[in-house]
């Protein structure tokens, strides 16, 4: 392990030679800052510096030698026509359907499924290079109107605008400054909730650094002005607090869910609005359901005074619960679902007035049920190959609901079932095939493997049939580990071409932290336990070399953002097992990162740096801070590739480009590192929602002929 204690004795004579070099005292631990000026994103010498940094990397990607023909297949490739399910408001059918190479996903609208379709709202109009995204969008209840929030080069920040539905007029209604946000309209489409940040002095174009707290919940009513809107709920003594609101399924009752960071518990509020009798007018009475952060709780639904949630309470496995708000006990609340022996409940949505659409994840793939609302019984199974329910349409007054599958190597079937049928089945609405790819040339397996500590860690495996383990094969290997997010088989083209034409293996690693197998999962990567998670990835590629797929020298590992750093961490801690890291928006500074935009919302998963304990975790593996002194002496690191965004206000480009400066001054001043350490800082470009076709496109090229070039990799026809 290469894990250096950061103390003192190490630290204080910081090189005087780097610029402006900074020293932060953690609880008697002095720590050497120097590139500390990279944090403002203005400075004339981060521009210098990056502009610098793109003048090396950006000719060295472009003459990769694979570089042509990957874009070149991959831009074919990617020219199929892709769908979301529909989904149906008052009598209409809505959806979402790029034809191919659109920059932005386009939302359609036709009277029935049969009937045709026209254009309801296209993004491509709003910007030339596709750089506008539809971020959020809400139709009132009975198809009114449409509240849709736009961001800008990739930003989280949002503003939302109104129409009408029924022949797409423009509203003069705008709303600014809104981020992580909720929009739901009450039912009587007179107005909706959203929330927003008070006013910053500076940007705020996504481009600035300043943390986002005192976040709060207001009421706009359509045809007035922002300055009007009315602040229904806030926390001036808890300024990281979230919240967001869901009107019920009867449009009685206003449910808000306050979270504070990123672990999966919540607070649990909610206001009668039939018991207002001026209407909305200033902050609501709240009832407080549940006063702590115990536990999850997400709407589903209720039947009168029946409210119906998903939980972890007790439940690390999650189940399904009801609670009558009329006896509000714990005592009183009953268990509809209970938690499975083993696998993790997902969603769950209400659909024809009595039933549940129920989805468990059974060792990282999907099962989709039916069930009874008032028995919590099961009704039936739903047809689902081995893969991912990538998306769900129902609504509990609406019979029928769609949902779409998607694996590895299926780009997508969209299914249609209507409840209201003598026996229903569910029917292919809308199945995706892509013309070059020939699914039965792909073999895709799970295998287990035991990690340092013995554990089992599933991981997938897709490569050519018939493939013969010599152990010379190259291999893109993925992970994430974190935040309760459960990496389950999905679409990429650029991943199938990476085995088709350079003969390559993708490794899809489901390590600890994310979700895979619920609560207990995810806390096993967390906090002081964060080492599992690189230990599981560093296992993966230990296994695949074992067993004779590869060897370490063409294994590539990728992450982004807290995948960015995993491969970061891993790579400082075993340099000689990778021959490429590709980390993209990775979270690289683990003393600071909880001073930046939401940054603070991330100490649930990693802890602190302001508390010593936390501390001590942190400064084991944060991967700016495990990078080596110049001069180097040790092994050699493989290629680096870092990618960074300019618009990025999630993980802000400083983690990359401090990381990139040091990777650079240690590991570059070793007479054997051969092998290049680079950074690509894309414009008008963000974390990664909403990123504009071309753009996806040519980032994928870029890290692929990467790997190529850097792994010695040849195109096969």
């Amino acid at each position: 392990m290469n894990e250096r204690d950061l103390t003192a004795d190490k630290m204080a004579d910081c090189d005087q030679d780097l610029p402006r070099p900074e020293v932060d005292d953690y609880h008697g631990n002095k720590i050497c800052d120097p590139y500390a000026w990279l944090e403002d994103p203005d400075s004339a010498e981060t521009m210098a510096f990056v502009e610098e940094q793109n003048k090396l990397t950006m000719p060295y990607l472009e003459q990769c030698s694979v570089r042509a023909q990957f874009h070149q297949r991959l831009t074919e490739l990617y020219d199929y026509p892709k769908y979301s399910c529909p989904y149906k408001r008052g009598t209409r059918y809505f959806y979402f359907h790029n034809k191919g190479l659109q920059n932005q996903d386009v939302l359609y609208v036709q009277d029935s499924l049969d009937a045709p379709a026209s254009v309801f709202f296209d993004p491509n109009t709003l910007s030339d290079d596709g750089t506008v995204a539809l971020k959020m969008g809400r139709l009132s209840e009975e198809c009114e109107y449409f509240a849709y929030g736009l961001s800008s080069s990739g930003s989280d920040w949002v503003t939302v605008h109104f129409m009408k539905a029924d022949d797409l007029t423009p509203l003069p209604d705008v709303l600014e400054r809104v981020k992580f946000s909720c929009l739901a309209w009450t039912h009587d489409a007179k107005g909706i909730f959203y929330n927003c940040y008070p006013s910053q002095e500076g940007k705020s174009d996504g481009t600035e650094t300043t943390c986002n707290i005192n976040q709060k919940l207001y009421y706009h009513v359509l045809g007035t002005k922002q300055s009007e809107d009315i602040l229904v709920a806030e926390f001036p003594d808890n300024p990281k607090w979230q919240s967001s609101v869901t009107i019920s399924d009867d449009g009685r009752y206003a449910i808000m869910s306050i979270t504070e960071g990123c672990e999966p518990v919540n607070q649990l509020w909610y206001c009668d609005l039939q018991q207002l009798p001026s209407g909305i007018t200033g902050l609501l009475p709240w009832v407080k359901l549940v006063d702590n952060f115990d536990a999850q709780y997400s709407y589903i639904t209720s039947e009168g005074t029946v409210f119906t949630f998903r939980s972890n309470l007790d439940s690390p496995r999650y189940c399904v619960i009801n609670i009558d708000i009329q006896k509000p006990d714990r005592q009183h609340w009953t268990t509809l679902i209970p938690q499975h022996d083993k696998d993790v409940l997902g969603f769950v949505s209400c659909v024809n007035q009595h039933h549940l659409l129920v989805n468990y994840v059974h060792d990282v793939k999907d099962i989709l049920q039916v069930y009874e609302l008032s028995t919590g019984q099961v009704v039936r199974d739903l047809p689902l190959d081995v893969g991912t329910v990538a998306g769900v349409s129902c609504k509990k007054k609406h019979s029928e609901f769609f949902y779409k599958f998607t694996s590895f190597t299926t780009p997508g079937i969209i299914y249609h079932c209507d409840l209201s049928e003598l026996n229903p089945q569910p029917s292919v609405f809308r199945e995706v095939e892509v013309k070059g790819i020939k699914q039965e040339e792909y073999q895709t397996t799970q295998v287990f493997y035991p990690s340092r500590d013995g554990t089992k860690i599933p991981m997938f495996l897709v490569h050519a049939k018939g493939l013969k383990r010599d152990g010379t094969h190259p291999v893109f290997l993925y992970g994430y580990g974190g935040f309760e997010a459960s990496i389950q088989p999905y679409y990429n083209v650029a991943y199938l071409l990476y085995v088709r034409h350079l003969g390559g293996i993708l490794a899809v690693a489901n390590i600890r932290g994310g979700g895979e197998y619920g609560l207990t999962w995810h806390k096993a990567g967390t906090l002081g336990n964060k080492q599992n998670c690189f230990d599981d990835f560093q296992c993966a590629a230990e296994y695949l070399i074992q067993e004779k797929y590869t060897t370490a020298s063409r294994i590539a590992i990728n992450g982004g953002s807290n995948g960015g750093l995993l491969v970061a961490a891993c790579v400082n801690q075993r340099p000689d097992l990778f021959g490429c890291v590709v980390a993209k928006v990775g979270v690289m500074d683990m003393l600071k990162f909880h001073k930046f935009t939401i940054g603070h919302a991330w100490t649930t998963d990693y802890g602190c740096s302001d508390d010593a304990e936390q501390f001590k975790w942190l400064i084991k593996y944060s991967p700016l801070h495990n990078l080596p002194q110049p001069p180097y002496s040790g092994p050699p690191y493989p290629a680096v590739l870092l990618l960074t965004a300019d618009h990025d206000d999630r993980v802000v480009p400083l983690h990359t480009l401090k990381y990139c400066a040091a990777l650079q001054y240690g590991v570059g001043s070793s007479h054997v590192q051969r092998q290049p350490l680079m950074v690509r800082v894309d414009t008008r470009s963000g974390h990664g929602a909403g990123k504009p076709t071309a753009k996806a496109i040519l980032e994928d090229t870029h890290i692929f002929s990467f790997i190529a070039e850097t792994l010695g990799l040849s195109w096969k026809e």
